[in-house]
């Protein structure tokens, strides 16, 4: 599992791409609650299995172990 929390950059979207491809479930942080968007954005490129709030993500990890 692979999530994006931060970041404006390409370099952790690249990253979380690779592991959807190999068989990861990847998360992002919704924009409504991101200081600034840019790296979620940036995983649009089809590194997103689901998009959710940051309490989400937590339960959501917490929820798969």
């Amino acid at each position: 599992m692979g999530a994006i929390l931060t970041g404006i950059c390409s370099d952790g979207a690249k990253g979380l791409l690779s592991m959807r491809q190999n068989g990861a479930v990847t998360l992002v942080q919704d924009e409504a609650t991101w200081v600034v968007y840019g790296m979620p954005k940036a995983a649009s490129i089809d590194a997103i299995d689901k998009v959710l709030s940051l309490n989400k993500i937590a339960l959501s990890i917490f929820d798969s172990l």
